[in-house]
């Protein structure tokens, strides 16, 4: 992984929650529907592992998201993810709950979005990140932008940058070549 910048690494040293958006972050953005209404997402691996790997670091992780897939549900279970706003309209208030609820300052959040729904979490939050096919403007207020898109490891790069910037990164993957 490449070093990370004074103020990128100040930053990410805080967090202690990462907040994901799905639609475009977790996912690539693209939305199938069946005839039947029931819509289809795809995630990936990497993503998923990344997560599993922060939290056991000690960084919690949630998702606050628009939609209201069931799928997205199904997923937030598989990885254990610690708390999921889903149908969201307002993103600052769901975000201040979360805060609440997980009990954390705003210099102590991450959040990964793409798009300028995500902005009232992203200019408040300690570290925004915004994936390479976010909107123009998401991306001109986030701290850190990633090389992998959206769907396609964009996650598990921020989630390497935190534990980085902790020093808990090499000692996890050093665990797997024991």
């Amino acid at each position: 992984m490449q070093a990370l910048s004074p103020e990128l690494q100040a930053r990410a040293a805080k967090i202690k929650l990462l907040i994901l958006d799905v639609d475009g972050v977790l996912t690539d953005g693209r939305i199938f529907i069946r005839d039947d209404g029931e819509e289809i997402k795809s995630f990936h691996t990497l993503d998923g592992h990344g997560l599993k790997m922060l939290q056991a670091s000690g960084v919690q992780t949630a998702i606050i998201t628009g939609r209201d897939a069931p799928s997205v549900g199904i997923r937030v279970k598989q990885l254990g993810i610690n708390y999921y706003f889903k149908g969201i309209r307002d993103k600052r208030a769901a975000y201040e709950e979360l805060r609440a609820q997980a009990g954390v300052e705003e210099a102590e959040c991450a959040f990964v979005g793409d798009d300028v729904v995500d902005l009232p979490v992203m200019v408040r939050c300690g570290l925004p990140v915004a994936v390479p096919g976010a909107h123009w403007f998401a991306r001109q207020h986030a701290a850190y932008i990633t090389e992998h898109a959206g769907g396609a490891g964009a996650v598990r790069e921020a989630c390497d940058l935190i534990m980085q910037a902790q020093g808990t990164l090499g000692a996890a993957l050093n665990g797997y070549i024991k």
